[in-house]
């Protein structure tokens, strides 16, 4: 796969710039509304990608030799951890659809619902939980 086909497999969701929470018992990992501060809400794409492991340290850099390794945290929706499962991607995947307002269409992206995360202090992050599935 060339690095232009690795990227176009991100659906454009933005679940993945969400903030995370990982229960250290248990390892659950729950999302929230609070979105990395190069999150861009309306177009759910990242504000400044080509540097965004410079200005966002934590940033996790995707690619097939990492992806069995975190995808746990990913969401169940993502057409990454789809086919690192042996899934399939989604009809309203922009691939499959070969339209990329799809997936704000279904229903599955965030965009308009989340909040950045300069506003929200870290300790508020439980406060702002996504209870649905993600």
């Amino acid at each position: 796969m060339t690095a232009a086909e690795w990227e176009a497999l991100c659906d454009g969701c933005g679940k993945c710039c969400l903030n995370k929470l990982e229960d250290a018992d248990t390892g659950e990992v729950v999302f929230t509304r609070v979105a990395c501060r190069l999150f861009d809400d309306t177009t759910c794409r990242c504000g400044n990608y080509a540097i965004r492991k410079q200005l966002v340290p934590e940033c996790v850099v995707l690619s097939p030799s990492n992806l069995a390794g975190i995808s746990y945290w990913m969401p169940k929706s993502c057409a990454y951890r789809r086919l690192a499962e042996g899934r399939r991607l989604a009809s309203w995947h922009p691939l499959v659809s070969g339209d990329g307002e799809s997936v704000h269409r279904a229903g599955v992206s965030v965009r308009g619902r989340t909040l950045p995360e300069f506003e929200i202090p870290q300790e508020d992050w439980e406060d702002h939980i996504i209870d649905e599935e993600i």
